[in-house]
Parts: structure tokens; sequence; C-alpha cells
């Protein structure tokens, strides 16, 4: 009786060892997951920064502001739609957030986590646009 006890009490510490790596494992892959979203999240808006930086200025739009867009983005990295969220009060800076999105195309391909059945992820962040 002794030995069956000992031994259900030794396949239960199995048991629960093996689900304990199976969350761990999962953890990790959750924690890779977010980070690979975090980096892709942030390429895209740096790299829309860096092209409305590129492009210049001319002198009618030498100003800077906040505008939110939204951001459309294919499976294949292109963008498919821009549309500004909260304008920044200057028809002028939101059409140069819509431009710099458009120009900055295309991006790395999405993680598939963020792809929708339609493969397509949108984004929606704050846009600051300097001189």
């Amino acid at each position: 009786m002794e030995l069956r006890s000992f031994a259900l009490r030794i396949g239960l510490c199995v048991v629960l060892l093996a689900i304990g790596q199976a969350e761990t494992h999962a953890q990790s892959r959750v924690q890779s997951t977010s980070a690979q979203v975090r980096d892709w999240v942030s390429g895209v808006v740096t790299k829309i920064a860096e092209a409305d930086r590129s492009r210049g200025t001319s002198p009618r739009t030498k100003m800077q502001g906040t505008v939110t867009i939204r951001v459309e983005v294919a499976a294949d990295g292109f963008v498919n739609r821009v549309e500004v969220e909260h304008s920044s009060g200057s028809n002028d800076l939101d059409q140069r957030a819509r431009s710099a999105a458009r120009a900055a195309s295309p991006f790395s391909p999405p993680p598939p986590s963020l792809l929708t059945n339609a493969g397509t992820t949108e984004l929606s962040f704050p846009l600051r646009l300097q001189q």
C-alpha cells in the first residue's frame, strides 16, 4: 500500500512538473510574440517619422504638431489605407502625416498574431511632426 501511495505521489509530481514546464514555454512564446509585435509597431512609427523628415517641408508646411493617424497595413507590409483619427487642427499638417505614412510603405510584414482574417492589421497612434 505504501509503495502504491509513493508511486502516485511521484506520478503527481511528474505531472505537475510537466504542466509547469508547458506553462513556462507558453509564457516564453507570449513574451517573444509581445516583443516581436512591439518591435514591429515601433519600426512602423519610426519609418513614418523618418519618411516625413526625409521628404523635407515647404515653407507653407513648416509647422509642427501632433496628428493621430490610423494606418491599415496588409500582410505584405504595404499600406492599404491612412486616415486622420484626431486632427492637428491644420489641414496641411494632417495631409503631411497621411503622405508620410504612404511614403514609408512598404513596411516589413506584420507579425501573424496581428493579422485579421482579412489579412490586414490596423494601427492607431499619435505622430509628432516637426520642422
